[in-house]
């Protein structure tokens, strides 16, 4: 087993009722506690760690896989990465029971539709490329600018601030008195994010092992009001990237952690009692079958984007090649959208989407004379078809 990991202490808080609750609470005096108690979190920049040579090898074999990937696996990556990004972000929500069709999500992308969900899972990819774009300076203003590019579009909480109240998981939502698990009280919040700090920028362990004890150190802390699962797991790609384990693409490890999400969960229970090799190790799993996860959904795009060769009678060169290759990263599109994304004129824009209506790759989802939306169906069977999948272990 892995050792010397410090578990959490506990500390006896008077209770305050939250504010908008008093009157229930009023009304339900009797039964509310008078105290709770929360976690005390040690702080880990500096704790040393001892693998077992079995534990080691697994995350070496993970780490070695996560790096294949990244440089290409079995063909070029790097034209899906958008894809790959996107799915790691609603595979990451669909932990927390958020989901989202392939094409509301796409609609969101572009600024048209208006699912609620969609609208959410999109904050949530806004924060996944954040975690990639700050990977670089791994400090605490990155880790909140992860958090407000999840939190922007909502009101019920502060985006980008630690919190300042006190929160809880499970139990009673009027009171932490029966509480699954119960964080550390706000005051501790900023120290201990420092501390995480300082230990995301160690070099003495394997990268996985430095993203997986992150990852569960950022969930006992439990920093945000809102938002802490998925930022939590932004966070572990952060860290891969921090330590150059990849440096391209984001491998969809929360895929993996969705398949065997009652035992990260339960790893996570685990870590707070001072046992790391289950969050180890299920990371390992994610990352392992995150890859092959990867691979498949690519090899379908791969599979997509070579059928529409077959059906495409437009002369080579000409836009509507451009726009197949669009469509795969972005399977909902508009004129604006190719003619930013592609530098072409509004009638070369028009023309090249309607003759890919005719060919049989694109419809028209809105039957306006104007402001047409158009889809790519096969695109967005085959991402619908990946997330129906997700959740099963593989292999």
């Amino acid at each position: 087993m892995a050792h010397e990991w410090p578990a959490l202490g506990v500390q006896t808080v008077a209770w305050q009722p939250v504010e908008g609750l008093l009157e229930v609470s009023r009304r339900s005096r009797r039964s509310t506690p008078s105290s709770f108690r929360a976690a005390v979190v040690p702080t880990i920049a500096a704790t040393g760690l001892q693998l077992p040579g079995d534990v080691a090898a697994d995350l070496d074999e993970a780490t070695r896989l996560l790096a294949t990937f990244d440089a290409g696996g079995a063909g070029e990556i790097a034209p899906f990465a958008s894809v790959l990004l996107r799915s790691e972000s609603a595979a990451s929500s669909q932990i927390e029971n958020l989901t989202s069709s392939a094409r509301a999500l796409a609609e969101a992308e572009i600024g048209e539709g208006n699912r609620a969900n969609a609208g959410v899972i999109l904050g949530n990819v806004r924060t996944m490329q954040a975690a990639l774009d700050l990977a670089g300076r791994l400090d605490e203003a990155a880790v909140l600018a992860m958090h407000r590019a999840l939190m922007a579009q909502q009101t019920q909480h502060r985006p980008g601030r630690w919190r300042d109240q006190q929160v809880w998981v499970g139990g009673s939502p009027l009171h932490p008195g029966d509480a699954d698990y119960v964080p550390p009280v706000a005051a501790d919040v900023p120290a201990l994010m420092a501390d995480l700090v300082a230990f995301m920028d160690r070099d003495d362990l394997p990268p996985l092992a430095l993203a997986a004890l992150a990852h569960a150190q950022f969930e006992t802390i439990h920093p945000f009001t809102d938002g802490n699962g998925r930022t939590g797991r932004a966070l572990l790609h952060s860290v891969l990237l921090h330590t150059g384990a990849i440096h391209r693409v984001t491998v969809p490890i929360s895929a993996g952690l969705l398949a065997i999400r009652d035992d990260y969960f339960a790893a996570l229970t685990a870590y707070r009692r001072g046992e790391v090799e289950p969050i180890l190790r299920c990371v390992a799993e994610a990352a392992r079958n995150g890859t092959l996860i990867g691979e498949h959904l690519v090899g379908t795009l791969r599979g997509v984007r070579a059928d529409w060769s077959e059906l495409v009678t437009a002369r080579a060169g000409s836009a509507s090649w451009a726009v197949l290759d669009l469509l795969v990263r972005q399977p909902v599109v508009t004129a604006r959208v190719v003619i930013r994304e592609l530098g072409v004129s509004a009638p070369t824009a028009q023309a090249a989407m309607r003759r890919l209506v005719d060919d049989g790759v694109l419809l028209e989802s809105t039957g306006h004379r104007r402001n047409r939306v158009y889809r790519a169906p096969a695109v967005l069977r085959a991402l619908d078809n990946y997330a129906a999948g997700l959740g099963h272990r593989v292999g």
